[in-house]
């Protein structure tokens, strides 16, 4: 029987000792708690969570350190912003700052609360429809058909023409019971798709119930998508709740950006010059909006195994010296940069880091067109790189 040559050294062949394994690069210490801290490494995670934080916290300082009462009136008409009033004030004196700094509250009350309840809905709906299947997710699923073609303005708009008081609270259960309908469908999916994988399998023959299954098993699997339709049903919650404020359909009494924006536009504010007026609430709306949708992207970065390590900027690539091609995207592996003799080029095109980036129009030795790979084309076992004249597509064939 023909054994495997194993190199040894000197020493080794004098004692008699067996060879040493390989050594194995040791993991930094630091990196799992890199790995831990990952999402708010992230810049946009980062920027998008520090807006929101700073919103927050004006709903809930907002009216205590607003310097006037948002409705009270003034001989102060129509001032531009000063030291007296920050904003500026209203058609009657009202001041503007104070008014921005008390709708805070009625903006993020009505946005988390409609998130926190579509969200739970969809979870409900979804994951019992996927994980139970047969006639449940034949019920479940024509439910949330049924939700889906239900249009939530029209059903806001007749709900407060019945209730002439109706505020922010009543708008947000509105909206969450209208809402869940699409993450229901898309948490759907995704469960189909992980209810026959090993570790599901795994535990049901260990014998665990199903609720301790989809609780411990499933639910984990779905952080990332449950996450990604809160924030978006925040945003949708926010900009509806405005909208429905600026067309006057809800209650005019309680201050919100959009209630601002609606006085502005009844008063003729733009026309008479006081931009002051809507421009602050506006951007409010917009800084809130682009806060949520950076924390999506942030999520949608952190989930993606190819987009996971290269949310980076375009300059932090560059400084790794990756050069991503269109079409591909690189992929960042940490470890021990790469030595003499390891290729430094992978098929779609990325570079390793720590390689220096491979010149335009030229090819890796062994893998260019015209070039045999080792033991030649006719060898049996012997793989060939072929390229497309774009040279973006690789593929490996078995000659025979």
């Amino acid at each position: 029987m023909t054994g495997i040559p194993v190199q040894m050294d000197h020493a080794q062949l004098d004692t008699g000792s067996e060879p040493l394994a390989p050594e194995v690069p040791k993991r930094r210490k630091g990196s799992r708690k890199k790995q831990k801290l990952l999402f708010l490494r992230n810049g946009k995670s980062f920027t998008g969570l520090a807006i929101l934080g700073f919103f927050a916290i004006l709903a809930v300082v907002g009216p205590w350190i607003a310097p006037y009462d948002p409705s009270a009136m003034s001989p102060d008409v129509l001032q531009p912003p000063s030291a007296a009033h920050w904003l500026g004030t209203t058609h009657v004196g009202q001041d503007v700052y104070s008014q921005i700094l008390v709708g805070t509250r009625g903006v993020m009350i009505v946005g988390f609360v409609a998130g926190i309840g579509a969200t739970l809905l969809s979870i409900l709906v979804g994951v019992s429809a996927g994980f139970l299947g047969g006639v449940s997710d034949e019920l479940l699923s024509s439910l949330s058909n049924i939700f889906l073609v239900i249009p939530a303005l029209p059903l806001i708009i007749i709900v407060a023409g019945q209730l002439p008081d109706a505020g922010g609270l009543t708008v947000a259960l509105i909206l969450a019971a209208t809402s869940w309908a699409w993450g229901a469908r898309i948490l759907r999916a995704q469960t189909l798709s992980l209810r026959r994988r090993d570790f599901v399998e795994a535990a049901r023959a260990n014998g665990e119930s199903t609720w301790r299954i989809v609780w411990f098993e499933t639910l984990p699997n779905l952080t990332a998508i449950m996450a990604s339709s809160f924030v978006g049903t925040v945003t949708f919650a926010i900009l509806m709740q405005t909208t429905l404020a600026f067309i006057g359909v809800t209650s005019i009494s309680d201050w919100n950006w959009g209630t601002i924006l609606f006085w502005a536009e009844q008063q003729q504010a733009l026309s008479r010059g006081a931009w002051w007026w809507f421009v602050p609430a506006g951007l409010c709306i917009a800084m809130l909006g682009m806060a949520l949708t950076l924390i999506n992207f942030g999520i949608d970065e952190f989930v993606n195994p190819r987009l996971r390590s290269t949310g980076a900027s375009p300059r932090a690539l560059r400084r790794r010296r990756i050069s991503p091609r269109i079409g591909f995207t690189a992929v960042v592996r940490e470890g021990a940069p790469a030595t003499a003799g390891t290729p430094t080029t992978r098929p779609d095109g990325a570079t390793r880091p720590g390689a220096p980036p491979t010149p335009t129009g030229a090819t890796p030795s062994g893998t260019g067109k015209g070039t045999p790979a080792p033991g030649g084309p006719d060898t049996p076992g012997s793989t060939r790189d072929d390229r497309d004249t774009d040279g973006t597509t690789a593929r490996k064939e078995n000659a025979r």
